[in-house]
């Protein structure tokens, strides 16, 4: 099991660049010595200045200098944040609980100061305080719950955090069941996966154990949310399907796009016609499963670095937490469709994936699902209007 990595992570920290003193025309011999000795002179104190400074700035923060995210990456932020019809401050998610599965989270980012996670779990090396020894959970936590430079998607939600994958990004499906059904026993009203792999073979491989894609039924089941990864296999790569376990029925798959709206080169195709060879058997798909359901934005997506920078990010595991955190401000809309509800179950999840169908923004001249593109672009203010229509 891999994560849906953001490729292309490019460190955007806007550090200044300075440039070379210039000179008029020079008078030959002593005057030219003397403008050189001056130049040199200037150089010097302005290297010290430099350094005095640098030093000041290590000693005031207790040795870490902290910049800024580049102008690309805040113009980047307005723009997806504006795509996907954010509704502002009218909602932060508060009262839904969301756990992230993923590499684990640097709660040391300034973006993240006064965050307190409500839960943690490490399946990997058994920690028991939070860390991140790969970057990939802190940059997806990051786009649902930053409040810095960086502003989350779902800023008032309670977080979990279960680690999973380890320090080169990869992990044992098993480890990722687990981790799923942690997040349902802690509580979780959704359960965020921006992770996979190729899909299994099931029924054929009868006896390897549990999987993440049973642990997600199994969780929708209770009337949680899983949204997941489509995969970054959509070029050359492609293995003809969603990634495991977005393929799954009730899953919800997610793709990406660029800043203009158009399908990410590679974004994951689904395969919903059905296919017998080559394995896995892959069954036809119906409304509203056909996969991936919806894309977000998932190229150069502004995200938080591990060394507490910021980046950009391309991938489809950035567009899963987008619609992970339309879904926080959904559930805190209608709390009588959070997991820990009465009302609550599976048919609630197919509601809701019913809502996501009738709301997303279709790309021009589509008509139905697409492959690539899915139903549409995420509308998170069309998904909430339509929950209240009901």
């Amino acid at each position: 099991m891999n994560p849906e990595p953001p490729s292309n992570l490019q460190h955007l920290t806007g550090e200044p660049s300075y440039s070379t003193l210039g000179a008029n025309s020079l008078p030959e011999g002593e005057a030219e010595m003397r403008f050189v000795k001056r130049l040199v002179t200037v150089c010097l104190g302005t290297t010290m200045i430099l350094a005095a400074g640098y030093l000041v700035a290590v000693f005031l923060t207790d040795g870490a200098i902290l910049l800024r995210p580049s102008a690309l990456a805040l113009e980047r932020q307005e723009l997806y944040t504006n795509m996907v019809h954010h509704p502002g401050d009218a909602l932060d998610g508060t009262g839904v609980t969301v756990c992230i599965v993923d590499s684990g989270i640097d709660m040391s980012h300034e973006d993240l100061d006064g965050l307190a996670l409500a839960g943690w779990k490490d399946f990997v090396n058994q920690r028991s305080e939070p860390y991140d020894d790969e970057g990939h959970g802190t940059a997806m936590a990051g786009i649902l719950v930053a409040n810095g430079w960086i502003e989350g998607m779902a800023t008032g939600v309670d977080l979990l955090v279960a680690k999973a994958l380890g320090s080169d990004g990869s992990g044992d499906d098993s480890l990722v069941a687990e981790a799923v059904d942690w997040c349902v026993a802690q509580g979780a009203d959704i359960i965020s996966l921006s992770l996979g792999g190729a899909p299994g073979i099931l029924p054929f491989n009868t006896g390897t154990g549990r999987d993440s894609g049973e642990a997600s039924a199994d969780a929708i089941e209770e009337g949680v949310l899983v949204v997941a990864a489509a995969g970054n296999d959509g070029t050359d790569d492609d293995d003809r399907d969603v990634a495991h376990p977005s393929s799954e029925r009730d899953v919800i798959s997610v793709g990406g796009v660029t800043p203009t709206r158009e399908s990410w080169s590679g974004s994951s195709k689904g395969e919903n016609d059905g296919s017998i060879l080559p394995l896995p058997v892959i069954l036809p798909r119906s409304d509203p499963n056909k996969k991936p359901e919806l894309v977000a934005p998932g190229q150069g997506v502004p995200v938080l670095t591990t060394d507490g920078a910021w980046g950009l990010a391309d991938g489809t595991s950035a567009s899963t937490v987008y619609v992970t955190g339309a879904l926080a401000l959904l559930l805190e809309r209608r709390p009588d469709l959070q997991a820990d509800s009465d009302s609550s179950s599976q048919d609630t999840v197919a509601t809701i994936k019913t809502w996501l169908m009738e709301s997303v923004v279709p790309q021009e001249g589509q008509s139905g699902h697409d492959d690539r593109y899915g139903y549409g672009l995420l509308h998170m203010e069309a998904l909430i209007e339509r929950s209240e229509a009901d």
